[in-house]
């Protein structure tokens, strides 16, 4: 069996042009972190619009759930 790995969350996100792959400690950290990302898309900075989560469980990594830039509330500051 394979191990956990020390940040068992994992934020893939993806676009027309980009494909980024990020690790987090936490659901909380991997949550932050794609609001922050799929925010800045919409407003033009950043290639990405959707978001997959997964997560590691039972010894692989399983999908969570994908989130698109659309589904992202406005910044509420």
């Amino acid at each position: 069996m394979t191990a956990k790995p020390r940040k068992p969350w994992r934020v893939i996100l993806t676009g027309p042009i980009a494909r980024v792959e990020t690790e987090h400690t936490s659901e909380k950290r991997a949550y932050d972190y794609l609001v922050t990302e799929l925010r800045l898309a919409k407003q033009g900075e950043r290639p990405h619009t959707e978001a997959k989560v997964m997560q590691w469980e039972g010894g692989r990594w399983r999908w969570f759930e994908t989130v698109t830039a659309d589904e992202i509330p406005q910044d509420p500051s």
